[in-house]
């Protein structure tokens, strides 16, 4: 009879433990990774053939937005009435006579207009070209007194030689010089009422109506005197023959 080694039996029971029950199982794919999609590979692979083209296309477009901020920027204009073309001294303004200019703002005169109905129907006091934008000073009014001393008055006078009124023009300094009639041969003494006073506008001889014309009495000349001259000057032109005699000092 054998007796068995209960030893030797556990030990092989042990090493005879069943294997665990059940196949391993597959490892399943992870449901958050998404599989390569085609199209992004294909743009991934445009990137890195073209990165060098993409980078000088990048850089040349950077370079020029630098240079479009460095560029001057077109300025702001405004819009103003200038002479549609060349007119005489005592013209009157119609709407045919004037149209529209842009110009910076800091390029507009003082007492320019905006709007061409504001200096249509007025007189001019000097002759204008063609392009030259209209200020109140061009016309017969108190524009005419601009940049003139203060308490000036524009005087209208009646030169005794209105021939020699003929060679006067806007601008030019005069002496302004009165001679009483007295005797027969009508010769006076001489007064000088103005030194170097400017001529503000000349009327034609054969003007229409306006301001400061008069009826086949000869041109009138219009000079911005200064406030102790202008009352003197305003009576001689009603009392004495008034020589109107350039100053070239």
């Amino acid at each position: 009879m054998l007796i068995r080694s209960r030893r030797g039996s556990s030990s092989r029971a042990r090493r005879r433990k069943p294997a665990r029950s059940g196949v391993r199982a597959a490892r399943q794919p992870e449901t958050g990774r998404s599989g390569p999609q085609p199209g992004r590979g294909k743009f991934h692979r445009f990137l890195v053939r073209r990165r060098r083209l993409l980078a000088g296309v990048l850089a040349a477009a950077a370079c020029g937005l630098a240079v479009q901020s460095l560029l001057p920027q077109e300025p702001r204009t405004v819009a103003v009435a200038a002479a549609a073309g060349d007119l005489p001294s005592g013209h009157v303004l119609a709407s045919r006579d004037l149209r529209l200019v842009q110009l910076p703002p800091g390029a507009v005169p003082a007492g320019a207009f905006a709007d061409p109905g504001q200096a249509a129907g007025q007189q001019l006091a000097v002759p204008l070209r063609k392009g030259t934008v209209i200020n109140d000073s061009f016309l017969i009014g108190d524009g005419m007194l601009a940049g003139a001393a203060e308490g000036s008055s524009a005087v209208p006078l009646r030169p005794a030689d209105p021939a020699a009124a003929a060679l006067l023009s806007p601008g030019v300094l005069v002496d302004v010089v009165a001679a009483s009639e007295t005797g027969f041969d009508g010769a006076g003494p001489l007064d000088v009422l103005a030194s170097a006073v400017p001529v503000l506008w000349i009327t034609a001889a054969d003007s229409g109506p306006g301001p400061w014309s008069g009826p086949d009495e000869g041109p009138l000349v219009v000079v911005a005197a200064p406030a102790a001259d202008a009352a003197r000057l305003a009576v001689a032109s009603a009392q004495s023959q008034l020589y109107l005699v350039p100053n070239g000092g």
